[in-house]
């Protein structure tokens, strides 16, 4: 076992991002590694948020469920995924809300916690929206100074038998 690892997630809920959680603990997590959840949250125009600029303090998998202040959605799914990574290896879990633009605070975030390494869900947006809306994973693989890893989600052809 090598020295511990800093992975960051970018957890957003969707099924891609639980797809990128669940790649994760699957495939890179070893022993004593930590994880950092990193959700961005939309700023809210009309309140301005004590950490908008550095983000939320960590908050530890223990204080999930009271961390709603802070925008997390308690996921009854990643929570399970997360506490069984914790328990069977030993992984440290955190979280750390950001707000502004996912792209930007994706990166901002490696920089911030000093992660090894950043997982991220694909969308699989098409050629057009891709254009017009911008790939947050692109975006991040280019411009984020550590590696990243991007996990495509189930096809969809996989949901819609009978």
């Amino acid at each position: 076992m090598g020295k511990a690892r800093t992975v960051g997630i970018g957890m957003d809920y969707s099924a891609a991002s639980k797809s990128a959680l669940r790649w994760t603990v699957d495939n890179l997590i070893e022993e004593g590694d930590r994880i950092i959840l990193i959700h961005v949250e939309q700023p809210k125009a009309t309140r301005k948020h004590l950490f908008e600029d550095t983000g939320s303090p960590l908050i530890p998998l223990e204080e999930f469920n009271a961390s709603k202040q802070y925008g997390l959605t308690n996921d009854p799914e990643v929570l399970d995924i997360l506490d069984t990574v914790s328990r069977t290896k030993g992984a440290k879990v955190a979280a750390k809300v950001y707000w502004g633009d996912p792209r930007e605070k994706l990166c901002d975030a490696v920089q911030d916690l000093k992660l090894n390494s950043l997982v991220v869900g694909s969308r699989g947006l098409g050629l057009l929206k891709r254009v017009l809306l911008g790939s947050v994973s692109n975006y991040v693989v280019t411009n984020a100074s550590c590696p990243v890893t991007v996990v495509k989600g189930a096809s969809s052809t996989s949901s819609s038998k009978p």
